[in-house]
């Protein structure tokens, strides 16, 4: 239901025609197909805001969930620019463990059961006991198809009835069964659950204890899914359980980027919505804002069928698309190019380098190295573990606790110069400028805090992004994994090992999966905003064996010249 609004608020001044329309609509069903750069963010955070100025919402009854924390984090840090009040911004697990440590010392008499760090340890140890030898890249698979599993609703029972799934770290259906059984017994006797648990237990006691369920109900009565497409079964039963039998829901989503399918996620929802809400309000975003018409170019090459993206920003330079004859010459030509635009004055953080794999990284780690380049993985140290910013935290707690009567950004710069930071970034490479960088990041955090902030705030904001893991922008060069950036966005883009058996990926072989892989490629163009490159390399230096161009790029092959693609 559109809300038509004679007397605009700010809110919907500051939308386009579409966002607009997106934002109007408040009552009912609402499905938003957002593309990327569309600016589906700020498009959720004003119709929040829109509907809670005119009194439809209650801000402490809308929920806005999301997908991973970082997301939960940069919405709710939107919401509170916005000066929108208490609205409840979190992941799906973070809304079932709540729940779960609320009502389960009522209704079983005990706190619920503690969470399983990471499921590796446990795996490791049953595997050993059941004469089985996993090494860490096949306990990783099998954490991972037993989290597929549970996400899917699938009981060990069922499962062992799939039997064409696919081999997991090379074992047997039979002995990935015996494994799988072998971790839950022993979850069970260390009295722990893991992860998925947490959904599957909430799920469980909102079936079973309807005094439960009737206060969650109450308590939330607005809800705004984002990253649809991304969804579970085991999360939409969850969201199914919250919403009852009202209709007040408004998901957010993209199928050209549904890339976790390997997750248990799954697009169909988002596809069906219209089909279960018959009156649902539908609005498409289509307007790109984040990148030029020449990139958009070749990213609607890659989505047959779907409506384009039309860029609203600049014609740009031509995406290069290049092949070369080793990895090694690869990693030193882009190397040389990170190096050449950090010379003109292009932010570190403003580059990121992607590919397909882990493994793929440390050539270019290493070339960037050798050229005194900063860069940040993605995925490896998390910022809020470092000592440099615990012990950061911990003197922000002990001075608010205690104040001198600094101002904020007083107190806080004295803090991080007491380890170590200063306002000269230092002439050394390494874990001096790392540790450096970590501290300048932190105290770059102030920027983002409301006026008159004070030591308090700050401390609670720093536990609330250490919680959710909403980390500072770096000043570094990004080099990341494809499926770890989805959402995110630089101005200089580099896609390197495009080739067969990367991307796709070797064991991608039905039609569903190479289709996955092809939004993969989607999902790193479209980080993309002013320049982009494509690469990739002739020969595996450690097989020695020769490769073979990524069938996508073909795709690009009738562009207009400037590439280098093998014919």
């Amino acid at each position: 239901m559109t809300i038509d609004d004679d007397n605009r608020d700010e809110f919907l001044d500051a939308l386009d025609e579409q966002q607009r329309a997106a934002a109007q609509s408040l009552l009912g069903p609402v499905v938003i197909l957002a593309g990327a750069g569309t600016g589906k963010t700020r498009t959720i955070t004003h119709r929040i805001a829109h509907g809670i100025s005119r009194g439809i919402f209650a801000a402490n009854r809308v929920l806005a969930l999301t997908y991973t924390n970082r997301a939960a984090g940069e919405l709710r840090l939107r919401l509170r620019q916005l000066g929108v009040g208490p609205v409840a911004v979190k992941t799906f697990h973070s809304a079932a463990l709540g729940q779960l440590e609320y009502f389960w010392p009522q209704f079983a008499g005990v706190p619920a059961p503690m969470i399983l760090g990471a499921k590796a340890a446990m795996l490791s140890s049953v595997a050993t006991q059941n004469r089985i030898e996993l090494d860490a890249a096949a306990i990783r698979d099998l954490a991972s198809e037993i989290e597929w599993r549970k996400l899917s609703m699938l009981s060990i029972e069922k499962y062992e009835q799939l039997t064409t799934r696919p081999k997991v770290a090379g074992l047997s259906h039979t002995t990935n069964v015996v494994l799988q059984r072998a971790f839950e017994e022993a979850k069970i006797k260390a009295q722990k659950i893991d992860f998925e648990d947490v959904l599957i237990l909430t799920l469980g006691m909102l079936r079973a204890e309807p005094r439960a369920l009737a206060h969650v109900q109450q308590q939330y009565r607005f809800f705004t899914v984002d990253e649809y497409q991304d969804v579970s079964p085991l999360q939409h039963a969850l969201l199914d359980l919250w919403l009852g039998d009202r209709s007040d829901l408004c998901v957010v989503g993209d199928p050209n980027q549904t890339i976790y399918s390997f997750t248990g996620a799954t697009s169909e929802f988002l596809k069906n919505f219209t089909d279960r809400f018959e009156d649902a309000t539908k609005v498409q975003l289509t307007r790109n804002y984040r990148s030029s018409s020449q990139i958009i170019d070749f990213a609607n090459l890659l989505t047959e069928g779907s409506e384009p993206l039309q860029s609203q920003g600049f014609e740009g330079v031509r995406p290069r698309v290049l092949t070369f004859s080793s990895d090694a010459e690869e990693a030193e030509t882009i190397a040389e190019s990170i190096k050449a635009s950090l010379q003109a004055g292009v932010p570190a953080n403003n580059i990121a380098l992607l590919y397909r794999t882990n493994g793929q990284s440390q050539v270019f780690e290493n070339a960037l190295a050798k050229k005194g380049i900063e860069y940040s993985v993605r995925g490896g140290e998390r910022f809020f573990n470092r000592a440099e910013i615990q012990q950061a935290m911990q003197g922000v707690r002990a001075e608010s606790v205690m104040p001198t009567g600094k101002s904020l950004n007083h107190a806080v710069s004295d803090i991080c110069r007491s380890l170590g930071w200063q306002a000269k970034p230092p002439t050394e490479a390494g874990a001096v400028r790392e540790r450096w960088a970590a501290l300048n990041a932190f105290i770059g955090i102030l920027d983002e805090m409301p006026e008159d902030s004070t030591l308090v705030d700050f401390a609670k904001e720093l536990d609330e992004r250490k919680r959710s893991q909403h980390e500072p922008v770096q000043s570094a060069v990004t080099l990341s994994t494809i499926h770890a950036v989805k959402g995110l966005e630089w101005p200089v883009v580099f896609v390197a090992g495009l080739s067969e058996g990367f991307l796709p990926i070797s064991y991608a072989q039905t039609d569903a999966e190479i289709a996955e892989e092809q939004r993969l490629l989607y999902v790193a163009i479209t980080r993309a905003g002013r320049e982009l490159q494509l690469s990739w390399s002739k020969r595996d230096a450690a097989s020695g064996r020769d490769r073979i161009a990524s069938r996508f790029l073909t795709k690009f092959e009738q562009r207009p010249s400037g590439m280098n693609i093998p014919g």
